[in-house]
């Protein structure tokens, strides 16, 4: 055999990890031919978001960066693939097909990649990963009712904002995440488990605490207090004024817990808009108040991802989830 035969590490010493880790490699050269992993996940990024500079947020890269991926990715396929529109960017014809064929080569990287993690973790073992909200309400509970049915099984928590779940999850760094966002990640499947209301909280002595009501661009004019870009907050309330037609104006603060807006809410800094259940406590004792906002409630969906078909303990996890809420409705 030729010694530089790219078949060579199947025969070493490598073992299983060894093997699935030269198939990843393998896989990427091949994609790097045409158009490589990374510029297929500006696409697909670009494609959920509607905007090159949340596309760059979310992956964590400058604008810059995300719109040379897109010209490559243009000149490889000879095709325009993304256009701007009134409202942000949205994808051509050409850019639809490439995503559509996109999709399951990112699928199988990140099966691959979970496939090499789950050969280093222990049998039995689960890694979840939850947004703040669902980390610090509904999982706890998640928790004691798979321990009680599943008390051998070594599970690992990882709390991030949505965008850094939804990540984790595609990476195959995590088995199932929890996520807040209004729309189901692209290229994962999907399983709403509960709805959560956010509502907008000021101290006591603020003008709206008094107030009959609130307009969409009262909350759109007013300097709020709000977690990063990529939290399932966040980007629940941007939609909601997206749909008016409305952009919110820079943020008071921006903080990255629930805890510690819930703080300053409490001091009077600003105006925030929370989850129902981390501030009932506050609403009943008066600490906060809630201000009455009209037009549709803000209520987004609570959902589990996860990439490929789900192991074992995923499903068994999931059915906890599932049991324990109001939802069930799976998208692919």
């Amino acid at each position: 055999m030729h010694p530089s035969c790219a078949c060579a590490p199947w025969f070493g010493n490598g073992g299983l990890v060894g093997r699935a880790q030269w198939l990843l490699v393998a896989l990427r050269r091949l994609t790097d031919r045409i158009l490589d992993l990374d510029t297929l996940e500006v696409l697909v990024r670009v494609a959920e978001t509607g905007s090159l500079t949340r596309a760059a947020e979310v992956l964590g890269v400058t604008q810059q960066a995300v719109s040379a991926r897109l010209r490559a990715a243009e000149q490889a396929t000879g095709q325009p693939l993304a256009h701007r529109t009134a409202s942000g960017t949205a994808l051509t014809d050409a850019g639809r097909v490439v995503l559509g064929l996109a999709v399951p080569v990112l699928e199988a990287s990140r099966r691959l990649e979970a496939g090499v993690a789950a050969l280093r973790e222990p049998a039995g073992s689960l890694v979840i990963a939850a947004s703040q909200t669902i980390a610090e309400l509904l999982l706890p509970g998640w928790l004691l009712t798979h321990r009680a049915a599943t008390p051998d099984a070594s599970v690992r928590l990882i709390a991030g904002n949505s965008a850094d779940v939804t990540d984790l999850v595609r990476s195959g760094a995590a088995d199932v995440g929890f996520t807040e966002t209004p729309a189901a990640p692209i290229g994962l499947s999907s399983l709403v488990v509960d709805e959560d209301e956010l509502v907008v909280v000021v101290a006591p002595h603020h003008p709206w605490a008094s107030a009959s009501a609130i307009t969409s661009d009262d909350l759109a004019e007013t300097p709020l207090l709000l977690r990063e870009e990529g939290s399932g907050t966040r980007s629940t309330v941007e939609a909601w004024l997206d749909d008016a037609g409305l952009t919110l104006v820079p943020p008071a603060a921006v903080l990255e817990t629930t805890g510690i807006i819930r703080a300053n809410a409490r001091a009077g800094i600003a105006p925030a808009v929370m989850s129902l259940r981390t501030v009932d406590t506050d609403l009943e004792d008066g600490a906060l108040v809630r201000a009455l906002l009209l037009g549709p409630p803000l209520i987004r969906p609570l959902r589990a991802i996860w990439s490929g078909r789900p192991g074992p303990a995923v499903t068994a996890f999931l059915d906890t989830a599932r049991s324990s809420s109001t939802g069930g409705q799976i998208s692919p």
